[in-house]
């Protein structure tokens, strides 16, 4: 009673030809990570405080927002580059303005707090964040580094434990996961920042995991059915374990959705990416990653000593 799974996404002897659509898959990949890549230079990504530098303060009003006002008392300050926008409720206002000397911020913080509380009396400041120019361009150097530093120890970790057939073909599926997710990111403007680089690691890490699934099961079936076509062979992989698959990436897309539509303007962004990570990633496990090991490991992967007897033939 137990022993068996109380939901199933598709059935036990589920058998897909997934292989059929190879082809197109890699096309359309091919097509979105280019087009990814143009909006990554143009239009370009909206860089957030951490990266941009610069002061955001958040600021709830005592009523709806008067931005002409607000403008109007920090024009007064000799703060006339600041850009005022509304989010939420009318009386959430969002004030960023552009990095300046690092010794001058918390000076121009104070500034900032003093003209938005005479604009309107009885405003009150939420948050008040400050990132000088020289720190940002440190944390963007470091946060581009985190990502090239997790994409090699990804390619060592499965270099080691599989052929050099499954490390490439992953390593090449998660370069454009990752060109993807850049480009939805520009597509949506959400601000790219430090949360981000940590959603974008948090993808990378789940996709890896669903990929060695795969390649685990496909190794597997190496060893068992010798004789078997690699089409065939890499098929039943995808069908045997794809019930594992749709759970773990349904699961984690639950826990995110939340997030995404009442995580607020601080966790949205984060969420939203972690949504579009996770089905990207689920299906490049399926229809990148296994075609291009399919094409790289025929006539190529080892093979186990002895074959084992086909599905069909153990249904026989």
């Amino acid at each position: 009673m137990f022993g068996r799974p109380l939901l199933r996404f598709v059935r036990k002897d589920t058998q897909i030809n997934f292989m059929r659509g190879r082809y197109m898959g890699l096309i359309v990949s091919a097509v979105l990570s280019i087009a990814s890549i143009i909006l990554f230079f143009h239009p370009g990504l909206t860089l957030g405080l951490d990266f941009r530098g610069g002061i955001v303060v958040e600021a709830k009003t005592s009523g709806p927002a008067d931005f002409a006002k607000l403008r109007s008392a920090l024009a007064a300050q000799h703060i006339s580059h600041a850009s005022l926008q509304a989010f939420g409720a009318p009386d959430d206002v969002l004030i960023r303005l552009d990095a300046g000397d690092d010794q001058n911020t918390d000076a121009v913080v104070d500034t900032v707090r003093r003209a938005v509380t005479e604009a309107q009396p009885g405003t009150t400041i939420l948050r008040a964040d400050a990132v000088g120019a020289s720190v940002s361009a440190e944390l963007f150097r470091n946060g581009m580094l985190a990502l090239g530093l997790s994409l090699a120890m990804i390619l060592v970790y499965i270099w080691f434990r599989f052929e050099w057939e499954f490390a490439l073909s992953a390593v090449i599926t998660l370069v454009l996961d990752l060109t993807k997710t850049m480009g939805f990111l520009v597509i949506t403007g959400f601000e790219f920042d430090l949360v981000m680089v940590a959603a974008i690691l948090t993808i990378l890490g789940y996709s890896t995991n669903d990929k060695v699934v795969v390649y685990d099961r496909v190794r597997e079936n190496l060893r068992k059915y010798r004789t078997m076509p690699l089409m065939d062979l890499i098929n039943l992989s995808i069908n045997e374990t794809l019930n594992r698959t749709l759970g773990t990436s349904s699961t984690v897309f639950l826990a995110a959705l939340p997030l995404a539509l009442w995580g607020g303007a601080t966790l949205s962004g984060f969420a939203w990416t972690m949504l579009f990570g996770i089905v990207v990633g689920t299906s490049s496990s399926i229809f990148i990653a296994a075609p291009l090991l399919l094409f790289m490991g025929e006539g190529r992967l080892k093979r186990g000593a002895k074959a084992g007897p086909t599905p069909a033939q153990q249904k026989s």
